[in-house]
């Protein structure tokens, strides 16, 4: 897995008053935790645009006036208006023990369904998985040339060496949605119920994976 490194100096004023005035700076109040203490920071903004604004997973290598540690990014809130993060939360690794981390998922291929009209939802962009951090990967590769009409890609499917991925198994990760024309007429090879009819697991909302058909 890539690394990032960020540069951070640390905070003397744990208050409000100095966390709105970090950000007026462009500096991200942070806090790094999972050692003997934890370490309250900050570090300019920028530094945190390949970690955060990215399809990849990274370490980070946290440079802190002088003191090195090698983490991950647990945690970043963001302005609910604009781009600007609030607080980062940074969690220390440690030779040898397990992590868990959200790692993106990748949808490679053409799936039929699609071809054919329907529209590919992307419910799960991210899988939490566990793993030491040796094993932990970028990203999950996940081919859909398979998926037709109301076929999905479900978490029990999806096999990574050495990691355990954590997400619920019977929760889909894409799907092919049925054109609404053909909504009643078209049922699986199995005459099971088409789950692109469904449209609903409790997941959130859906959104269109990015340059699927309509």
């Amino acid at each position: 897995m890539k690394t990032v490194e960020i540069i951070g100096y640390k905070r003397a004023n744990l208050g409000k008053k100095e966390a709105k005035r970090l950000r007026a700076e462009a500096m991200v109040p942070a806090v790094l935790y999972g050692g003997d203490q934890q370490v309250h920071f900050y570090a300019p903004m920028i530094l945190f645009r390949p970690l955060v604004f990215t399809a990849e997973a990274h370490f980070v290598n946290l440079n802190i006036e002088g003191e090195k540690y090698q983490a991950i990014l647990q945690d970043v809130s963001f302005h609910p208006v604009n781009e600007i993060i609030l607080h980062a939360d940074f969690l220390e690794l440690h030779k040898g023990k397990n992590i868990k981390m959200n790692i993106p998922v990748h949808l490679e291929g053409t799936a039929p369904g699609v071809t054919k009209g329907g529209t590919l939802i992307h419910k799960r962009r991210n899988l939490l998985v566990k793993a030491l951090p040796k094993d932990m990967p970028e990203h999950i590769t996940l081919d859909i040339s398979a998926l037709d009409f109301g076929k999905s890609i479900k978490v029990e499917s999806v096999s990574v060496e050495n990691c355990e991925i954590l997400d619920t198994p019977q929760a889909s990760i894409a799907v092919v949605e049925i054109p609404r024309a053909l909504r009643g007429k078209t049922t699986d090879d199995e005459g099971e119920n088409v789950e692109g009819e469904e449209g609903t697991e409790g997941e959130g909302s859906e959104t269109p994976a990015e340059g699927a058909e309509s």
